[in-house]
C-alpha cells in the first residue's frame, strides 16, 4: 500500500512539473501564441497531433515503470507464465488503437490541408491588402501595388484585414515566415507564391527567413507592424511624403550586391511591374518566353553565381505545353 501511494504520488509530481515547464516557456514558443486565424488553426492542429501521439507513449512509460516492479525477481507474488504467446484482447489492444490514431490523423490532415490552403482567400467584409514581395540578397522587400509605395526589411499591414501576399525571388529560394501569423511559404526565381494571412489585433511580429539559402540567410529577417485601420491611413499617406523613390537603378542597387541588415527605409514611388520585372529574365531559360515589361534594360542583377543564362541551362528548356503555370503551390 505504500509503494503504491508512492507511485502515485511520484506521477502527480512529475506530471506537475512538466505542466510547470511547459507554461513556463509558452512566451518563447510563439507559434502557440498565434495572433491570426491562420496561426490559431495551425496551432491547434499541432496540439492534437501531439495529444494524439502522447496516446502511444505515454502508456508505453507506464507499463515500462509498473512491470518492471511487478516482474522483478525479488517479487514472488507474480504470476510467471513462460508458455503463454498469445492472447486476443492483447492484439485487439495493439492494432485498434493505433488504427483509430491513423484515422483520426488523416481525417484532420485531410480537413486542414484545404481549410489551410495558402492560396485561398480569407473571408472577410474588408478587401484585403495586396503586398508585393521580392526576397534578394539578404533582404527582404515589400511593394504595395495599389498604393504605389514600398518598404525593405518592415511590413507595416493593417490589423483585422486580410492580407494577400504574391512572392518570388531575385535570387536563390528563401522561405518566407511569420510564425505568429501563420502559414509559411517559398519564395523563388521566375515563380510567383501565394499567401494569405490575417493579423486580429494591432502589434509588432517576427518575420524570417528559415531557408538556409547560403552565407547570410539568418540576417533575413524583419517587423511585422499591425496597425489599426486609421494609423494605418496615416501610415501610407505618411510613406507617400518620403524622399526616397525606388526606381529601377535604386533596385538594382538594393538586389546586385549581398547586402545584409540594409537600413529600413519606406519608399513614396514605385516603378511599375518590378514585380513581374523581377521574375522575367529568369523564365525565358525555363521555357516561358520573355515576358511582357515596360523597361527593357531590367536585366537579372549579379548575385555572385546566380545570374542564369540561356546558354548554361540549355537542357532545362521545356515547351510551353509543358509548363502551362508560372506559380508553385509549396508550403509546410
Amino acid at each position: 500500500m505504500i509503494r503504491k501511494k508512492y507511485l502515485k504520488n511520484l506521477f502527480k509530481g512529475v506530471g506537475f512539473l512538466g505542466l510547470a515547464f511547459l507554461l513556463s516557456g509558452c512566451e518563447k514558443m510563439i507559434v502557440f501564441n498565434s495572433k491570426g486565424p491562420i496561426g490559431q488553426q495551425q496551432a491547434q492542429l499541432i496540439i492534437v497531433a501531439f495529444a494524439l501521439m502522447l496516446i502511444v507513449v505515454i502508456p508505453v512509460f507506464v507499463m515500462v515503470i509498473l512491470f518492471s516492479r511487478r516482474y522483478r525477481a525479488s517479487n514472488k507474488k507474480a504470476n510467471y507464465q513462460p508458455d503463454w504467446h498469445d492472447s486476443h484482447k492483447v492484439e485487439w489492444v495493439i492494432w485498434s488503437i493505433p488504427v483509430a490514431i491513423i484515422i483520426v490523423l488523416a481525417t484532420l490532415t485531410w480537413k486542414y490541408t484545404h481549410a489551410l490552403d495558402p492560396y485561398k482567400p480569407i473571408k472577410s467584409d474588408k478587401e484585403a491588402l495586396q503586398v508585393e514581395v521580392i526576397s534578394t540578397d539578404w533582404n527582404w522587400l515589400f511593394v504595395y501595388p495599389d498604393e504605389n509605395v514600398a518598404t525593405i526589411n518592415e511590413l507595416v499591414i493593417e490589423s483585422g484585414r486580410p492580407v494577400r501576399f504574391k512572392l518570388t525571388s531575385a535570387t536563390v529560394m528563401t522561405s518566407f515566415f511569420i510564425p505568429q501569423l501563420g502559414g509559411q511559404i517559398y519564395a523563388m526565381a521566375g515563380m510567383q507564391t501565394q499567401l494569405n494571412l490575417l493579423a486580429d489585433e494591432p502589434g509588432v511580429y517576427h518575420g524570417q527567413n528559415i531557408e538556409y539559402s547560403g552565407t547570410g540567410y539568418h540576417t533575413m529577417h524583419f517587423n511585422v507592424i499591425a496597425k489599426s485601420p486609421e494609423d494605418f491611413a496615416a501610415w501610407i499617406q505618411q510613406a507617400k511624403q518620403s524622399p526616397e523613390a525606388l526606381s529601377t537603378e535604386r533596385y538594382q542597387e538594393i538586389s546586385g550586391k549581398q547586402i545584409e541588415n540594409y537600413p529600413i527605409t519606406t519608399f513614396s514611388s514605385v516603378v511599375p511591374n518590378l514585380f513581374h520585372d523581377v521574375m522575367a529574365p529568369y523564365m525565358e531559360w525555363m521555357g516561358h518566353g520573355t515576358m511582357p515589361s515596360s523597361h527593357d534594360n531590367m536585366h537579372a542583377p549579379d548575385h555572385s553565381g546566380h545570374e542564369m543564362h540561356n546558354n548554361e541551362h540549355a537542357g532545362h528548356d521545356m515547351p510551353e505545353h509543358e509548363m502551362a503555370t508560372d506559380t508553385m503551390k509549396m508550403n509546410h
